[in-house]
C-alpha cells in the first residue's frame, strides 16, 4: 500500500511539472508572435474635392430710412420686422409747419402772377403807342423791364411752391425698396433730420452671403469669375453652393457666386466672395452666420487613407506601411484634401500600398501579422 502511494505521488508531481512547461511554451511563443495589424489597400479612385468657408449673411440691398426734412415724429405707421413695399409710410412727421410754408409760397406765386398780369397789360398798351411815336421809347422798354422782371418772380414763386410741396410730401417717410422692415431707432416725439436714422429696411430674398477664400483658391478660379455670367457658372457641380446654418441643418435651396472682391486682404490673404441664395419667407436674416460648402474640383486618381491611420508630428504626418515581407516602414506623407473621414495623401504613399489603420505606436521594421479590412467612408 505504501509502495502505491509513492508511486502514485512521483506520477502527479511529473504530470504538474509537464503541464505547467506547456503553459510557459505556449505563453512565450504568444508574446513571440507577431502583432496582428488592421490594414487597408490604397487604391486610386475618383473623388469630389469640397471647399468649406466661413459665411455671414446680409441683405441684398440695406436701405437706410431718414426723413428728407426735420421735424417731430407723430407716428410710426409700420409693424417692426414686417415685409414692406417701396413707397409704404412707416413714418410720419408733423406736417403743419410745411403746410404753412406751402400756403406762404402760394400767395407769393398769386402775387408774381398778378404783377406779371399787370406788366403785360402795360406793355400791350404802350407798344402801340411807341410805335407810333406818341409815347417815349424808354417808357416801352421800362414796361419790357418790368414784364421780365414780374415773369422771373412767377417762376421763382413757383419752384419755391414745388419745394413746398415737396416738404410736405416728404413728412411721410416711406420705404425705398421691398424688404423687411428693422426695429425703429426714433421714437415718436423725436426731433429728427436728414441725418436722423429711423430704421432699416432690407431686401432678403434673394439673400447676400458673403465668404472668404484663400488667394490660392482665388487663382484657381480667376479666369471663371471675370463677368457675372461665368461666375454664376462656378461650383455649380454637385448642385452648386450648399449653406450649413449655425445649427448644423443645410439650407434647402442652393445658391451661386455673384462676385469676387477687387482686392486681396493683406493681413489675412483671403479675398472677399458674394454669392445669393433664394429665401422664400424670408427666413435667413442678415447679420446671421454659416458655412458655405461647394464641390470645388474632382481628382480622378486620388490615394486615400483612413484619418486615424495617420500621425502628425511637429515637422508632418506619417504613415506605416506593412512591406511584403510584413514588416512595418514608416513613411513621412504630404496630406491633401480631407474627404469624410479620409485624407487625399499627395506625396509618399504608392499604390497598393497597405497601410496600418489602428497601430499608430509600432516602430520602423517591426514584423506583423497584416489583416485586410473595410473601412466606412462617411463623414465622422
Amino acid at each position: 500500500m505504501k509502495t502505491t502511494l509513492v508511486t502514485f505521488f512521483f506520477a502527479a508531481t511529473a504530470l504538474g511539472s509537464l503541464t505547467a512547461c506547456h503553459t510557459e511554451n505556449a505563453a512565450v511563443a504568444a508574446q513571440t508572435a507577431p502583432p496582428s495589424v488592421a490594414v487597408v489597400s490604397v487604391a486610386p479612385e475618383p473623388v469630389a474635392i469640397t471647399g468649406e468657408w466661413i459665411a455671414t449673411l446680409d441683405g441684398t440691398v440695406n436701405a437706410q430710412i431718414r426723413p428728407q426734412v426735420s421735424g417731430y415724429l407723430v407716428r410710426r405707421t409700420y409693424r417692426e420686422g414686417a415685409f414692406v413695399r417701396k413707397g409704404d409710410e412707416l413714418f410720419a412727421i408733423d406736417r403743419r409747419p410745411f403746410e404753412a410754408a406751402l400756403n406762404q409760397a402760394t400767395a407769393r406765386l398769386a402775387e408774381s402772377q398778378a404783377q406779371l398780369a399787370k406788366a403785360e397789360r402795360d406793355f400791350a398798351r404802350d407798344k402801340p403807342l411807341a410805335d407810333q411815336r406818341a409815347i417815349a421809347q424808354s417808357q416801352l422798354d421800362n414796361d419790357v423791364s418790368a414784364r421780365d422782371a414780374a415773369q422771373a418772380a412767377v417762376s421763382s414763386a413757383k419752384a419755391a411752391v414745388e419745394a413746398a410741396q415737396l416738404n410736405v410730401g416728404f413728412t411721410r417717410v416711406t420705404s425705398l425698396v421691398d424688404g423687411v422692415a428693422g426695429i425703429a431707432v426714433a421714437q415718436i416725439g423725436d426731433l429728427v433730420g436728414p441725418t436722423s436714422v429711423l430704421t432699416t429696411v432690407s431686401q432678403v430674398n434673394p439673400i447676400k452671403v458673403y465668404f472668404p477664400i484663400s488667394e490660392q483658391e482665388y487663382l484657381a478660379i480667376a479666369d471663371q469669375v471675370r463677368t457675372p455670367a461665368t461666375a454664376a457658372k462656378l461650383w455649380q457641380a454637385g448642385g452648386g453652393l450648399a449653406l450649413v446654418l449655425a445649427d448644423g441643418t443645410t439650407y434647402p435651396h442652393h445658391g451661386s457666386v455673384v462676385a469676387v472682391d477687387r482686392d486681396i486682404d493683406p493681413k489675412m490673404g483671403t479675398i472677399r466672395v458674394s454669392a445669393t441664395f433664394p429665401n422664400p419667407g424670408n427666413i435667413l436674416r442678415p447679420g446671421q452666420y454659416g458655412r458655405v460648402r461647394a464641390q470645388t474640383a474632382v481628382r480622378q486618381k486620388a490615394l486615400l487613407v483612413p484619418q486615424r491611420a495617420v500621425s502628425e508630428l511637429q515637422n508632418g504626418f506619417q504613415l506605416r506601411i506593412v512591406t511584403a515581407d510584413s514588416k512595418v516602414a514608416v513613411r513621412t506623407v504630404t496630406l491633401g484634401a480631407r474627404i469624410g473621414n479620409r485624407w487625399i495623401v499627395e506625396k509618399g504613399l504608392q499604390t497598393n500600398d497597405r497601410v496600418v489603420v489602428d497601430a499608430p505606436s509600432l516602430k520602423d521594421g517591426t514584423l506583423v501579422s497584416p489583416h485586410p479590412v473595410a473601412l466606412s467612408t462617411e463623414a465622422p
